[in-house]
């Protein structure tokens, strides 16, 4: 097994001292345009990080027992070495850029990850503010673990992209130098990602990199000032509430649908897909553009899908 370090683990203190740092910093310089801190929201999103370790430590076990399974069966072995490992982070950071966005576009999947936008504040104590199922994520990482990087190698990029992002979730920082922007993810470039307006829906899923946004088409600039949380928020700061409560608004929505076809695009279309009504026999047929819109979270509680959706509003979801 490659001897990697436990970055995260490592990472704490900076965690806690670069948190005590903004803090401070709001409080010596308030910014009016900035949503700063809340105290039940903070110690929401800590709460929410801390059962998110215990979970996590549940879910790894059948995960680690696939991985494992993978990688004994397949022939393929990288070797760890400082530029392999280079390698395995661009390649992790791929994968991750399509995991979260596969976790915008399904709504089984938005339902985990949907807790980490449910905060009205961007702060550092947001990044922080993670889902209690992540189990929902192993799935995009099985390709590097077939081509032969080691379950290790691949829990120790994910370490690393995370420790990174922990970094973007703040309003402290403006916008970085050109190329650096053009590059990497920023803090400017993950305000965007977590801005509930129409146009800032569903952009900017990189990870450490903004490239893979920029090769298909899901990258957006920061112009106007972002508005953060969900499009319809969930006014709860009880963590047990903020981690199930799209899995519940599912629920409900299956057992309201008429059909199976409609079931099923309940749980694995987008958030915000509706049916379309069926048109009364003495109906004319719907005209193109007057009854039907591209769905957004407007009518759900969170990312837009890109599905096509009825312009009326989704059933309520719970707050």
């Amino acid at each position: 097994m490659p001897n990697l370090p436990d970055v995260v683990l490592w990472s704490i203190p900076a965690f806690v001292l670069l948190t005590v740092v903004e803090m401070v910093s709001y409080r010596i310089h308030p910014d009016e345009d900035a949503a700063g801190y809340e105290k039940k929201d903070a110690a929401t999103s800590l709460g929410m990080g801390i059962g998110s370790l215990a979970f996590d430590f549940v879910w790894k076990i059948p995960v680690l027992a696939i991985y494992t399974a993978v990688y004994e069966l397949t022939p393929l072995r990288v070797p760890v070495l400082w530029w392999t490992v280079l390698l395995m982070l661009l390649a992790q950071d791929f994968c991750y850029y399509w995991q979260h966005r596969g976790h915008h576009v399904i709504r089984i999947l938005w339902a985990c990850h949907v807790v980490h936008h449910s905060s009205r504040k961007f702060n550092l104590t947001t990044a922080l503010r993670q889902p209690w199922t992540s189990v929902t994520s192993w799935p995009f990482y099985l390709p590097l673990i077939a081509c032969g990087v080691h379950p290790a190698a691949v829990a120790f990029c994910y370490s690393v992209n995370l420790v990174y992002q922990f970094g973007i979730h703040t309003e402290r920082i403006d916008k970085l130098p050109r190329p650096f922007e053009f590059v990497f993810n920023t803090p400017s470039h993950h305000r965007v990602h977590h801005a509930s307006q129409g146009g800032y829906l569903d952009r900017n899923f990189g990870g450490i990199l903004i490239v893979w946004d920029r090769m298909f088409g899901s990258w957006t600039g920061e112009t106007e000032k972002p508005v953060f949380g969900l499009t319809k928020n969930i006014d709860t700061f009880n963590p047990l509430r903020v981690a199930t409560h799209e899995y519940a608004a599912i629920a409900r929505d299956v057992r309201a649908a008429g059909s199976w076809h409609e079931r099923a695009g309940r749980v694995f279309r987008g958030p915000g897909w509706s049916p379309a009504p069926q048109a009364r026999p003495s109906e004319p047929a719907t005209a193109p553009g007057s009854a039907v819109a591209e769905s957004g979270p407007a009518a759900a509680d969170g990312s837009a899908s890109g599905a096509v959706a009825v312009a009326v509003p989704a059933p309520e979801r719970a707050a």
